[in-house]
């Protein structure tokens, strides 16, 4: 038999066709597996798409742009890395080509946000991008900063009010899309856990509304109430026979202090005594004559006669009982020349000027006897704040040596301005049951004028000065924060705040100024 060899070799056998048939099949996989490993090269815009939600830029319609940055679910455009510094110092937020430097700079007393643009890591103009920043505080306040063109820059519109601790979100929108990134400060906290602030004795208060009394501080000085004073004097020259009071008794009305002779005293006993037998004589004789008259034996005159010697005997009796009234001595039925010296009303002894065997003049000041039941705080009074106080107001006293306190009513302001101080003298009226209140305590006397209700208070010991601002330490965690205020009206107790604090803001009340002493440690720097 004859083979084609041609034929032959043409003709591929079955198993051949086996072995190209799985080349191909074998081929096809292999260019399948490497098409699904290459990742799709997008034309523009982000290098990296894994920080994208499923589906953006993989076969998404390419003007699906990004309306918003919370569109980003994985944190696009977010700056949730440490940032670097900037070339103008402040924090360099970037995100792919964009990126921008935000400094929180002071200048003029007040500190701004500032920010400088780049593309590619090359400076650009600020008017490619519209930037604000908004600001969450500690207590949840928020607050928006615009930044608009300055120079080669951008500037916040308005100041950032201190403390500069704040939770932010810078949200800059270019011409193609929006960029947001997150930076926080913690300028100014004072680190203290709560059993510091436990330990320290620090008082967590709340800002709350409360009713101010407006009222006006004036010193003054507790006097003797000189209408219940009284200066003890002889009114006669003597010599002291005996002394039964003793400097601080307290003595009753009438009471025997001293006793003196006196020949003065004993002349007018002396003269007492023989006008009171003369006027006796008298009226034996004006009598006997009215008898006699009765009895027809005496004429008329006789009787008339004896009626006139009798009034003239009354008269001088009566004369000589005045003089020894005058002086505060009696008839006396012992000596004659014992003078006794006498308590005008209940008091206290507070001056005693007399010793025994001493000669006394009449007008020497021998004892001061007060009735201290009832004090004097005794004020001066400015031009400018004679308006404000009236005779019955309200006022409180409270002792600058120690916690006494006392209420009372002003009973006297002076109508006359002194030449030389240019005050005028006003005082008042303080009951002192206790004795507490003492002559020549120095006192601070509150007048009352009005009172109102304040929205926002917080207790006066809780406001502390820190760099000549009014601060109030703001409790947030981990410690406090320095929240400057402005102060309104204020009484003993309350201080109204205006601005720079909510109601109901927690904050360091009693013990405040420890808070303070920790700030001044160096806890917290103070730095933009």
């Amino acid at each position: 038999m004859t083979f084609d060899m041609n034929k032959t070799a043409s003709r591929p056998g079955r198993k051949q066709l086996i072995a190209i048939l799985a080349l191909v099949v074998l081929g096809a996989i292999a260019a399948f597996a490497i098409l699904r490993s290459e990742p799709p090269k997008a034309s523009g815009g982000h290098e990296d798409a894994h920080g994208h939600a499923d589906g953006e830029h993989h076969g998404e319609k390419p003007g699906d742009d990004h309306g918003h940055a919370g569109g980003h679910d994985d944190g696009e455009h977010h700056d949730d890395h440490t940032a670097k510094k900037g070339p103008h110092g402040g924090e360099l937020h970037e995100e792919g080509h964009f990126g921008i430097e935000v400094l929180l700079a002071e200048s003029g007393g007040s500190a701004r946000f500032n920010a400088w643009l780049f593309q590619d890591g090359k400076p650009v103009a600020p008017g490619t991008a519209k930037v604000s920043i908004k600001l969450i505080r500690p207590d949840g306040q928020e607050e928006d900063h615009v930044l608009v063109v300055d120079k080669d820059g951008l500037k916040g519109a308005r100041p950032v009010a201190e403390p500069h601790l704040f939770e932010a979100t810078l949200i800059a929108q270019t011409a193609t899309e929006p960029y947001a990134f997150t930076f926080s400060k913690e300028e100014g906290r004072v680190a203290m856990s709560d059993a510091q602030v436990k330990a320290a004795g620090v008082v967590v208060e709340s800002a709350s509304a409360a009713v101010i009394r407006s009222s006006l501080q004036l010193p003054g000085e507790i006097r003797f109430n000189e209408d219940r004073t009284a200066h003890v004097v002889p009114r006669v020259a003597g010599v002291v026979e005996r002394v039964s009071a003793d400097l601080g008794q307290r003595v009753k009305k009438g009471q025997v202090l001293a006793v003196v002779s006196s020949a003065t005293v004993s002349e007018q006993r002396s003269g007492l005594r023989t006008a009171q037998q003369r006027l006796a004589l008298a009226r034996t004789t004006w009598q006997r004559e009215k008898q006699l008259f009765d009895e027809k034996i005496s004429p008329q005159q006789d009787v008339l006669q004896a009626e006139q010697a009798l009034r003239e005997a009354e008269i001088a009796v009566a004369n000589e009982q005045q003089k020894l009234s005058a002086i505060g001595a009696g008839a006396g039925a012992g000596e004659l020349g014992r003078y006794e010296l006498r308590a005008p009303f209940d008091g206290m002894v507070v001056e005693k000027h007399i010793a025994l065997g001493e000669m006394v003049k009449e007008d020497t000041n021998v004892f001061t006897i007060s009735d201290l039941s009832t004090v004097w705080a005794e004020l001066s009074i400015g031009a400018k704040d004679l308006d404000a106080v009236r005779v019955g107001e309200s006022v409180n006293v409270r002792s600058t040596a120690s916690e006494s306190r006392a209420s009372g009513k002003v009973s006297y302001v002076g109508s006359l301005i002194g030449e030389q101080t240019r005050t005028a003298k006003a005082r008042v009226t303080l009951a002192n049951p206790e004795l507490s209140w003492r002559p020549g305590l120095f006192v601070n006397v509150e007048i009352v004028s009005t009172e109102a209700p304040a929205p926002v208070t917080v207790s006066s010991e809780a406001l502390q000065s820190l760099e000549d601002k009014t601060v109030v330490f703001v409790r947030v965690p981990g410690g406090f924060i320095p929240q400057p205020v402005r102060t309104g009206r204020s009484d003993a107790r309350r201080t109204e705040i205006v601005s720079g604090l909510r109601a109901g803001t927690s904050h360091a009340a009693a013990g405040s100024f420890i808070v303070k002493s920790e700030q001044g440690k160096g806890s917290a720097a103070h730095e933009h």
